[in-house]
């Protein structure tokens, strides 16, 4: 029998989605589930969007170009300008979401057996991403009792080898919450200068950011024009998941000839995607300001009710929509499985994320779930109250 490639066998699971035959299952048992596992907004998507494809006289759906059409990286290039983040449409590439974007920027600079150094827990599917391009992930642990701050620079000094290539982070970050500080950001962009590394930067989360804070690019930082690529996506600036529409962003013309190959590879980014996406760019703000007001709240009530379990740790976001919570429990995998198929209150429970994907340190985070609060605020009450009373009764 033909035997599938040592890379499709490493290819880890994803430790969101891994779960969805528990909750099929439960739902199929006439459960409830509030789901905390995944960063899917409820947020609605802006009309203008949605219109622009409605009202769309497209007679032949054709290809775009390899790096995205020309008036739409012109416009987001006039959006980064309002960030004071100053690039030109011949420094984008479309993607088909950030993950094109990461997969054609770790293409672009990284061979096989590369390194690539990551604060962890990070986006759990930088596991995937590195394994699909047979590259090497070098965690450096943030840690929940720092409310997962950038950790030490000098602990990335000390894994930095001649096999490394570039640091990844995750701006505001998923799973985490936390936004990183402009001095954060310095201290990264001077070790890469130092050290003749890439940095890269998944930004996509960049409106979300609370409590007076401001995100800082790192397109933003002075002399980094050859080290800096940034990844984003209207995924969840726009609550536009399905649209699968994102960017790479960066003015190495180097990094841009090469990552334009790979578009070129896979023809094109989809085309009636990037009309909603151009529309969307003209969403007034007050629909930000509506939004940021809204998470603001359910983070807030989402910590609060959190904090009232004994024996719980969670780390309050500056930014995105998601936390870590570590619980008094040894597997999160487990914990979250019986959720699904053990228990409920009243015909209710909740789908949780066990966070020990989102780390490739083995055995660390398994005591750790990632909490999404994308759902109002009363179905996020009433979930907290489910995980406190099925801690109340679970062994592990």
């Amino acid at each position: 029998m033909p035997t599938i490639s040592k890379k499709g066998q490493l290819m880890p699971q994803s430790p969101i989605r891994k779960l969805v035959p528990f909750a099929e299952e439960a739902v199929k048992k006439g459960k409830f589930i509030y789901y905390l596992n995944i960063g899917q907004p409820d947020i609605k998507t802006p009309e203008i969007a949605l219109q622009a494809i409605k009202n769309s006289n497209i007679d032949i759906l054709a290809y775009s170009r390899s790096e995205g059409s020309e008036v739409y990286r012109q416009k987001i290039s006039a959006y980064y300008k309002k960030h004071d983040i100053g690039v030109n449409h011949n420094d984008i590439i479309v993607t088909t979401g950030g993950s094109e974007a990461l997969l054609f920027a770790f293409g672009s600079i990284m061979d096989v057996d590369d390194e690539i150094i990551i604060p962890e827990p990070f986006y759990a599917n930088y596991n995937g991403f590195s394994t699909a391009s047979a590259v090497k992930v070098v965690p450096v642990i943030s840690k929940i009792e720092d409310n997962f701050a950038l950790p030490p620079i000098e602990e990335f000094e000390k894994l930095i080898t001649s096999k490394t290539k570039a640091i990844l982070i995750c701006n505001p970050g998923n799973p985490t919450g936390y936004l990183y500080s402009k001095e954060e950001i310095e201290k990264l962009a001077a070790i890469v200068k130092k050290h003749d590394l890439f940095l890269i930067a998944d930004e996509v989360y960049r409106e979300f950011a609370y409590d007076g804070n401001t995100h800082y690019s790192i397109m933003q930082e002075t002399e980094l024009e050859d080290y800096a690529i940034m990844i984003d996506s209207v995924s969840k600036r726009y609550s536009m998941c399905g649209a699968r529409i994102g960017c790479l962003v960066s003015k190495n013309k180097t990094v841009i000839q090469t990552a334009l190959k790979f578009a070129q590879a896979r023809l094109s980014p989809p085309t009636l995607a990037q009309i909603a996406s151009e529309a969307a760019l003209d969403t007034p703000q007050s629909y930000f300001d509506d939004v940021i007001e809204e998470y603001v709240e359910r983070r807030n009530i989402l910590i609060s009710e959190l904090q009232k379990i004994d024996g719980l740790k969670v780390a309050k976001p500056k930014g995105a929509f998601y936390c870590i919570v570590e619980l008094p429990i040894k597997n999160s995998d487990n914990f979250a499985k019986w959720l699904l198929e053990n228990f409920d209150v009243n015909g209710e429970t909740v789908m949780v994320a066990p966070a020990g994907g989102f780390y490739s340190t083995p055995g660390v985070g398994l005591n750790q779930i990632r909490i999404a609060y994308v759902l109002n605020k009363e179905s996020l009450i009433k979930a907290v109250n489910i995980i406190k009373e099925a801690l109340k009764v679970y062994k592990d």
